[in-house]
C-alpha cells in the first residue's frame, strides 16, 4: 500500500526530484524517522544542511521566540538580527561585507553579478568567467551557466555567455583560458556534486596568483564545504588562500532557508550599489536569528574542534572498507565531507542502504557521498559502516 503522504506528493508536486519512497516525519540528533516510525541514521544531513543535527533545542527555542516577535520586515528597514548575524558571519568567514540570500544558488547568482559590477565600475571591459569542470553552483540561470556538467546546462541553452571551463586541479588549463575579458574565476575548494574532489594547495595558490596578477576576482563557492565541514569554518582557511568573494548557505541556518555572499572591503567599494541587487526575504529576522544562533552554538559547543577530532576515525574506517571490498576503489574528501568511489553503480547501493536504515547520497563518478551532521560520534561511524556493509552484501 502506497503511503498516503507519498501519494499526495506524487499527485500534486511537479516531478523534478528523483525522490526516495519514504516520507520523513521528524528528526532527533543524528537520526530521522519516517511516517511509519522507521529510524534512519542520517549521513546526508539534508545534503550538508543540518550541521547541528536535528531538533537542537537551543536553536529551536531561539526561532520560536523570534516567531512570536516578527518573521519578516522589508529590507527598507534595519533590524538588529541582520546586523548582528552579518557581523558574526563576517568574523568567522574572514570577509568584510555580507549580502543575505535565501539559498546557495542565489548566493552564487549574487556573487557573479558582483564580479560583473566590479568590472563595470572599473570600466575595464571584463565580463567573462572561468569555472571548473565537474563543478556545481546551482540551477538558476547564472549559477547553472558556471556549472561544469553538460546535463545541467544543455536543456536551457543558450545560458549566460562568456563562461569557459578549466580542468579542476590543472593550473595550466586555467592559464590557457585567462584573457583581458576575464572578470572572475569561480571554484569549490572541495567539489561536492562533482564527486568529492579536493583542490590541491598548489591549485588554490595558483588561482590566487593568477587573479592578483590580472585584476581578476577569485570566488570560492562554500555552500556545501563551508561552515565547519572540512575542519575549518570555511575551506579556504585550510589552504590559507583568501578569495575575494565567498558564497555560503546550507549549514549556516541548519535548516532555515538562508544563504549569503561575502566580499572584501575592496570588492565592496567597486561592486554592487543600491538597486543593483535584492532579495525580498533575504536577511529577514527569522533567518538571521538562525544564523546568529547557529554560530553561537558552534562556538560554545566547539563544533569545529569536534570535527577535527572525529574526522580521522571516519577516514580510517572508510579506508578499511576500501581495502576490504573489491567493489570499492578509493576514499575521497576531507573532514566530514567524504566520498567512497565504487566500480559498480551506486544508485542501487543507496536504495539498499535506505532499506538498512541508512541515508547516504550519490555524487558524480560512482561516488557515495557522506555528509553527516557535524555532531557525529565514533559510534555513529561504526553504525554507518555496519549498515553499509549489510547493504553491499545484498
Amino acid at each position: 500500500m502506497v503511503n498516503s503522504k507519498i501519494k499526495a506528493a506524487e499527485e500534486n508536486l511537479l516531478h523534478v526530484y528523483n525522490r526516495f519512497p519514504i516520507a520523513i516525519e521528524r528528526g532527533e540528533g543524528m537520526y530521522v524517522y519516517d511516517t511509519e516510525g522507521k529510524k534512519y541514521l542520517d549521513f546526508a544531513a539534508g545534503i550538508g544542511v543540518t550541521g547541528l543535527g536535528y531538533h537542537n533545542q537551543e536553536l529551536n527555542d531561539a526561532l520560536k521566540e523570534q516567531i512570536d516577535k516578527i518573521c519578516h520586515i522589508s529590507n527598507l528597514y534595519y533590524h538588529e538580527n541582520c546586523g548582528e548575524a552579518a557581523k558574526e558571519l563576517n568574523r568567522i568567514c574572514g570577509m568584510d561585507r555580507i549580502f543575505f540570500t535565501n539559498s546557495g544558488s542565489e548566493a552564487n547568482e549574487g556573487a557573479l553579478k558582483a564580479a560583473r559590477r566590479y568590472a563595470y565600475t572599473k570600466q575595464n571591459g571584463r565580463y567573462e568567467y572561468i569555472a571548473m569542470e565537474n563543478s556545481f553552483h546551482g540551477r538558476s540561470f547564472g549559477s547553472v551557466s558556471v556549472t561544469g556538467h553538460d546535463s545541467y546546462r544543455e536543456p536551457f541553452e543558450p545560458v549566460v555567455p562568456g563562461v569557459h571551463f578549466a580542468k579542476f586541479n590543472d593550473l595550466d588549463s586555467v592559464k590557457a583560458l585567462v584573457s583581458d575579458k576575464t572578470c572572475a574565476i569561480i571554484l569549490e575548494p572541495l567539489q561536492g556534486e562533482g564527486g568529492i574532489n579536493l583542490a590541491s594547495q598548489d591549485f588554490m595558490e595558483g588561482i590566487r596568483k593568477i587573479c592578483d596578477e590580472n585584476d581578476i576576482l577569485m570566488i570560492c563557492d562554500e555552500v556545501q564545504c563551508g561552515m565547519g565541514r572540512t575542519g575549518n569554518y570555511f575551506a579556504w582557511q585550510g589552504f590559507g588562500v583568501k578569495p575575494d568573494i565567498i558564497t555560503m548557505a546550507k549549514a549556516i541556518g541548519n535548516g532555515i532557508p538562508v544563504g549569503a555572499f561575502a566580499m572584501t572591503e575592496e570588492v565592496a567599494r567597486y561592486s554592487l550599489r543600491a538597486g543593483d541587487h535584492g532579495a525580498t526575504y533575504g536577511g529577514n529576522p527569522l533567518s538571521c536569528t538562525a544564523v546568529k544562533k547557529v554560530i553561537e552554538i558552534f562556538e560554545h559547543d566547539h563544533i569545529v574542534d569536534h570535527v577535527n577530532q572525529v574526522a580521522p576515525y571516519l577516514e580510517q574506517r572508510l579506508e578499511e572498507l576500501v581495502k576490504e571490498l573489491d567493489c570499492a576503489v578509493r576514499r575521497k574528501g576531507t573532514g566530514l565531507m567524504q566520498g567512497v568511489e565504487f566500480n559498480i553503480p551506486v544508485g542501487e547501493i543507496i536504495q539498499k542502504a535506505i532499506a538498512e536504515g541508512l541515508l547516504v547520497i550519490q555524487a558524480q563518478g560512482n561516488v557515495i557521498r557522506l555528509l553527516p551532521p557535524l555532531i557525529m560520534e565514533e559510534k555513529h561511524v561504526d553504525e554507518m559502516i555496519k549498515r553499509l556493509k549489510h547493504a553491499l552484501a545484498k
